[in-house]
């Protein structure tokens, strides 16, 4: 029952809570530690040592007495753990030349993470051997095209995302539509981007355009390249400020007490201008903001993100 409980609470980011219930186990299983340590990845709390001189050092020495003094056989899943660590670290070329000595080829969550990697780097070329390597393994997952077609935006190359979005289509892949939803008294709320079928829209924009004035005081330029599609800056800026979880936040810091965290789920990967203008909100209301996107649980708190700025 304890076990189901922690899961329970570390789906839904209450770490805290989490920890003081698994505390207070009087027994532990492999089941308990395992969940959470899951759990504690999925809330990015195992992000921050990334910053840690030497982590990477000691990430290759237990990888290596795995086999060495344990006599355990690497499968797939240490071996993704470790581009995992390498690329996050962002030594990207070091994670290639590793899978390049693996016995096998990665699987597709090996390949997957070594691409988001590259598009947190912005790595093109190593990010293109990675798209089309996953694209091999599973040809009717988007993810490929759409990570490889944020590379390519991001350094300006609008005719290759044309000609990745013409692939898609062809192939009859489509991208889901981004949205988010937030619960408040027992009603769910879903908002997709530039919504206005909301009877409470004039105020979640008009809250939307006080904070966004209060964090370009505070500092924030808009990440244009988060926008995949080739259209003037203006306009690219006005479409990242309407995305689908900014309006869910904004409905949350006008309806939700301020001695409640805002929770916020979104269906798809939150974008890099999101994520980073999420920091600021939480910063300029002081409010805890809960997003869980499709890669992971973030907790936005004073200005910094649990995930230490990957995902």
């Amino acid at each position: 029952m304890y076990n189901t409980l922690i899961t329970g609470l570390l789906r839904h980011g209450v770490v805290e809570d989490a920890k003081r219930l698994f505390h207070n186990m009087k027994e532990r299983d492999s089941i308990s530690w395992t969940t959470m340590i899951t759990g504690f990845v999925q809330n990015g709390l195992d992000r921050d040592a990334l910053n840690r001189a030497g982590l990477v050092e000691r990430g290759y020495r237990y990888f290596e007495s795995m086999s060495r003094d344990h006599g355990i056989l690497p499968i797939h899943d240490h071996y993704t753990c470790m581009i995992d660590l390498l690329s996050r670290a962002g030594r990207i070329k070091e994670a290639q030349d590793f899978i390049h000595k693996m016995p096998f080829p990665p699987d597709a969550v090996g390949w997957a993470t070594l691409l988001s990697s590259c598009r947190v780097h912005s790595n093109l070329e190593v990010g293109k051997w990675a798209a089309e390597s996953l694209l091999d393994l599973e040809p009717t997952n988007p993810a490929g095209y759409i990570l490889l077609s944020s590379i390519y935006a991001a350094k300006g190359k609008w005719n290759t995302v044309a000609q990745l979005r013409r692939g898609m289509r062809e192939k009859g892949l489509r991208k889901d539509p981004g949205c988010s939803w937030i619960k408040f008294k027992n009603k769910l709320y879903i908002f997709s981007a530039d919504d206005f079928s909301s009877p409470f829209y004039d105020q979640i924009y008009a809250e939307l355009e006080k904070l966004n004035e209060k964090m370009i005081q505070m500092g924030y330029v808009p990440d244009a390249s988060s926008v995949l599609h080739d259209v003037e800056e203006l306009e690219k800026i006005k479409m990242l400020g309407h995305h689908s979880e900014r309006l869910a936040i904004a409905f949350g810091l006008i309806f939700i007490p301020r001695h409640c965290p805002i929770r916020v789920v979104k269906n798809l990967r939150v974008c890099r201008d999101c994520h980073n203008a999420t920091k600021y909100i939480s910063k300029i209301t002081q409010r805890e903001i809960l997003v869980r996107d499709a890669v992971r649980f973030h907790l936005f708190k004073d200005g910094a993100c649990s995930c230490g700025d990957f995902w």
